[in-house]
């Protein structure tokens, strides 16, 4: 027979698995929208090319570093440091669907794998997320395989 202490902890852990299983999909969610911009013949994909889409998907200190970047070169005429698409780690597209695993990496952290074919190329891309007033933004992307440095914030910091 559950005792009222068994009932409270276990509406407790109910409540907490609620808790992480909407976060993980307002994560997911927000790595499939990245991704949908991807998908077929008329996949646009995600020009970073303004300070406010900039800070929509990237923390404030690599929002930084992206725009810090995009200042400089302009100043100097020439093109970024990045110069192929970060989310699909190209320079052009041709993918027809993706799967987003998403791993819970504690309070307000998560890391979403993105596996998908381009031009029948497989590509795993991870993207390590913070949630910050109740929106998720990545702290760094790893492509692999990829030539190093292999991460995005590591791309700007050398």
């Amino acid at each position: 027979m559950l005792k009222r202490r068994d009932i409270v902890l276990l509406t407790a852990w109910a409540a907490l698995a609620a808790r992480a299983n909407a976060a993980d999909a307002s994560a997911r969610a927000f790595v499939a929208a990245i991704y949908d911009a991807y998908v077929g013949k008329s996949g646009n994909g995600i020009a970073l090319d303004s300070e406010q889409k900039v800070h929509h998907y990237f923390e404030p200190s690599l929002a930084a570093l992206i725009l810090q970047d995009h200042k400089d070169a302009a100043r100097r005429k020439e093109v970024g440091t990045l110069d192929f698409d970060a989310f699909v780690d190209a320079q052009d597209w041709d993918i027809a669907a993706f799967n987003v695993v998403m791993n819970d990496k504690g309070p307000d952290k998560a890391s979403a794998t993105v596996q998908f074919n381009n031009f029948r190329k497989a590509h795993t891309i991870v993207l390590d997320l913070v949630k910050i007033k109740n929106e998720w933004k990545i702290t760094d992307i790893t492509w692999t395989p990829h030539e190093n440095p292999n991460t995005l914030r590591t791309l700007y910091v050398h």
